[in-house]
C-alpha cells in the first residue's frame, strides 16, 4: 500500500531551486562529506539554491541592472546571476586556474570605477583575504547608490572574530577549518562591514522562506547571507519586510501540495484495494472454472450430439 502522507524523500528532497528540476534521487554528499548537500543534476549546494531564491526575493531591486560583478565565480552560481540579464557581466578572481573569469584581480584593489556596480556577489572569499577591511571598503567603493552586495562568510556566534593572517597553512587548518582561511568571523562582523562603509542586513533561509520551504528546497537553516548597501549600520529591511509575505506564499503552496499528495495517496490506496478485490474475484472464477469445467464440457458434448 502507498504511504498516503508521502515519504521524507517525496516531501523534503524533491526540488532544486538552482536548476529548477524535480529531483527523483537523493541529494548527494557535499564536498566536506555532509549528507544530502549536492543536487544530482546541476551539482548545486545549499548556498547556491538559497542564492537562487534570494535573487528571486530581491527581484524588484534587481531590475534593469547595468553592471553585475561576481567574485570567485562557480559553475553553479554563474548561471543564476546570468539570468538577471545585466548589460555588463564581470567575473573576477585572484588567480584560480579552474574558474572562467573575465579578469584576474584582488578584492582589495578592484579594477572598477567608483559607484559603478549594481550587484556584487562575494561568497566565501573574505575569510581568505588577509586585509579583509580593505576588501570590504573596496566593495563599498564600487557599489552604485542603488547597488546591493550579497556577502557570505563562515561565522561562529557568541564570540568575536578570531584571525591570524600570518599563521601557517597547518595552523590555519587547525584553527580556522581550512588551510587557506585566515579567520573565523564572529558577532562583530556587522561592525566591520559598517566601519568599511556598508550597511548590512542578515538573512537566513528560515527567516526569508519559512521552515517548510527550507526542507522542500533542501537548504541549511543556519546559513547567513549579508545583504549590503552603501552606508553604515543596518540596511533598509526591504527583504525582511517582504519575508512574511514570501513565507506565507511558500507555506500556502506547500500546504496545497501536501493536500494534493494526501488525496493522491488515498486514490492510490483505493486503487490498490480495488486491484486486490479484482485479483480475488479472478482467483475465485478460476477456481469455479477448474471445479466445474468437466461437467460443463460433458453437457456441451451431449448437446452437440442431439
Amino acid at each position: 500500500m502507498h504511504d498516503v502522507t508521502g515519504s521524507r524523500h517525496d516531501q523534503h528532497r524533491t526540488y532544486c531551486a538552482a536548476c529548477g528540476s524535480r529531483v527523483s534521487r537523493d541529494f548527494r554528499p557535499g564536498p566536506d562529506g555532509r549528507p544530502a548537500a549536492k543536487c544530482p543534476r546541476c551539482g548545486s549546494l545549499e548556498r547556491h539554491r538559497f542564492l537562487s531564491l534570494l535573487l528571486g526575493a530581491l527581484g524588484p531591486d534587481l531590475r534593469d541592472l547595468d553592471t553585475v560583478v561576481e567574485i570567485a565565480p562557480s559553475r553553479q552560481s554563474t548561471p543564476l546571476i546570468d539570468r538577471l540579464g545585466a548589460r555588463h557581466r564581470v567575473r573576477l578572481d585572484l588567480g584560480h586556474d579552474k574558474r572562467d573569469v573575465d579578469a584576474l584581480a584582488c578584492l582589495t584593489a578592484l579594477p572598477l570605477r567608483d559607484a559603478s556596480v549594481d550587484l556584487l556577489v562575494c561568497y566565501h572569499v573574505l575569510e581568505h583575504v588577509p586585509d579583509d577591511r580593505a576588501a570590504m571598503a573596496e566593495i563599498a567603493r564600487v557599489l552604485s547608490p542603488r547597488g546591493i552586495a550579497l556577502l557570505e562568510v563562515p561565522i561562529r556566534t557568541g564570540i568575536a572574530t578570531e584571525e591570524d593572517p600570518t599563521a601557517s597553512p597547518e595552523e590555519c587548518l587547525r584553527r580556522f577549518g581550512q588551510a587557506d582561511h585566515v579567520r573565523w568571523y564572529g558577532d562583530d562582523v556587522d561592525e566591520r562591514f559598517s566601519q568599511a562603509g556598508l550597511a548590512t542586513l542578515r538573512v537566513t533561509p528560515p527567516a526569508l522562506l519559512g521552515e517548510a520551504a527550507v526542507e522542500w528546497f533542501n537548504l541549511m537553516p543556519h546559513e547567513v547571507v549579508w545583504i549590503a548597501r552603501p552606508g553604515e549600520g543596518v540596511a533598509s529591511p526591504m527583504v525582511a519586510c517582504a519575508a512574511s509575505g514570501l513565507t506565507a506564499a511558500f507555506d500556502a503552496v506547500l500546504g496545497e501540495l501536501a493536500h494534493t499528495r494526501e488525496q493522491l495517496g488515498r486514490a492510490r490506496a483505493r486503487g490498490d484495494r480495488l486491484a486486490r478485490e479484482r485479483d480475488g474475484l479472478r482467483a475465485r472464477l478460476d477456481q469455479v472454472l477448474v471445479r466445474h469445467e468437466p461437467a460443463v464440457l460433458t453437457r456441451l458434448r451431449r448437446v452437440a450430439r442431439l
